[in-house]
């Protein structure tokens, strides 16, 4: 009697629920099946093997950015190595230039040096011609100076002097010697200051040189550095994806701890004791709400199947291992989906249950099974023995 009180309750709250329907609440005319613990078995191993494929593509990604990099890292090697090459050119030619500079600069004061001495020894020239004035040998003298004043026939002056034959050839010979040494100073500080341009020159390619490959190394670094921060980005996914990995492996073994828990159940309760149907006393609301949860669970089932889940239902209410009412059985803790889900309510709400629905109903609450014992029912699955009714397996 209190059973049936709790229902009458139950289905006066359903009916009040009506005008509060919500705006998810299942289309006119379509059917909702409800998720076993195999399908949400499968969906579970469906999601892992997905994240599997994410993972496996993820660490492939790794593989290929640690490939790339350690590309790049050789190019580095070969940029630094050639950037050592070229600083290293660079001092050589620095010394080369500081060296040659040296040289101008000693080449040049050697210059000036021979000029000197070809002065001094012109003036020493000049000199002697001045004694043999002193000495009045005017006729040569007044020759000789006339020379001196020519400096184009100077030596030509010393050779037509025959007292002077000696000394003539003496200072046309040293002067030859002095302008001779003038000469090839001069030729060799125009060499080195070609020889200095050639260097600076290549001094300044060498610069350029340096310069562009610590360009190159300061890209590289540069792309070294964002391959490292994507390594590290697809590192930290891989570990979620492990994470979520493991988190589906729990899962999916709580699922068949589940199932197997089920199983023990349902041969549990095959074995336990049994009312019979005669002894139940149903409540007014208990049709309503089990057709709405045949509805729920094989609404597109073909009849036998909607009468095979009345049948569970009342199956449980007989058996000592379940409660002994309709709401009872039903609305026990993570027992059917629809519950849980929220769809039994809207069902209840709009009253979705056909009348194929109702007449299931009725004829299980009449005592009619057409699978024995069963008290669980889902989709087939490899192991599982039991009565196979459309789309379900009743064991």
């Amino acid at each position: 009697m209190r059973s049936g009180i709790r229902a009458a309750a139950f289905l006066m709250v359903m009916v009040l629920g009506l005008v509060f329907v919500s705006e998810y609440a299942v289309p006119e005319g379509k059917i909702v099946m409800a998720t076993s613990t195999r399908e949400r078995i499968d969906q579970a191993e469906r999601e892992k093997q997905e994240l599997e494929n994410r993972h496996n593509e993820t660490k492939q990604d790794i593989d290929r950015l640690k490939g790339e990099q350690n590309t790049l890292k050789g190019k580095l090697n070969n940029l630094n190595a050639q950037l050592t090459e070229v600083a290293g050119n660079l001092e050589d030619l620095e010394d080369q230039i500081d060296r040659k500079e040296q040289e101008i600069t000693d080449t040049q004061a050697a210059l000036e040096e021979a000029k000197i001495v070809e002065a001094d020894q012109y003036a020493d020239m000049i000199t002697r011609v001045r004694k043999m004035y002193e000495k009045n040998d005017t006729s040569y003298v007044n020759m000789v100076m006339d020379s001196v004043m020519d400096a184009g026939s100077f030596a030509d002056a010393l050779y037509t002097a025959d007292g002077f034959e000696k000394i003539a050839a003496y200072d046309k010979r040293k002067l030859a010697e002095f302008k001779e040494n003038r000469r090839l100073i001069e030729e060799h500080e125009a060499l080195l200051q070609q020889e200095k341009t050639e260097l600076d020159n290549l001094h300044l390619k060498a610069e350029t040189e340096k310069n562009k490959i610590s360009g190159l190394i300061g890209q590289t670094s540069g792309s070294i550095s964002a391959y490292a921060g994507e390594i590290s980005q697809a590192q930290q996914e891989a570990e979620a994806y492990e994470a979520q990995i493991k988190q589906k492996e729990a899962d999916l073994e709580a699922l068949w701890e589940q199932l197997r828990k089920e199983i023990a159940l349902s041969q549990a309760a095959a074995k336990g004791e049994w009312r019979d149907i005669s002894e139940v006393t149903f409540a007014e609301g208990d049709r309503y709400l089990l057709a709405n949860l045949i509805y729920c669970e094989a609404g597109a089932e073909p009849y036998a199947g909607q009468l095979a889940v009345g049948s569970v239902v009342i199956n449980r209410v007989l058996s000592g291992s379940y409660p002994d009412s309709v709401v009872g059985v039903i609305y026990q803790n993570k027992q059917f989906s629809p519950v849980a889900s929220g769809r039994l309510e809207l069902a209840l709400a709009a009253n979705r249950a056909t009348q194929s629905c109702y007449q299931a109903a009725d004829e299980a609450m009449s005592g009619v099974s057409n699978v024995g014992n069963c008290v669980y029912f889902r989709t087939p699955i490899e192991g599982l023995t039991g009565i196979s009714i459309g789309g379900h397996i009743f064991y």
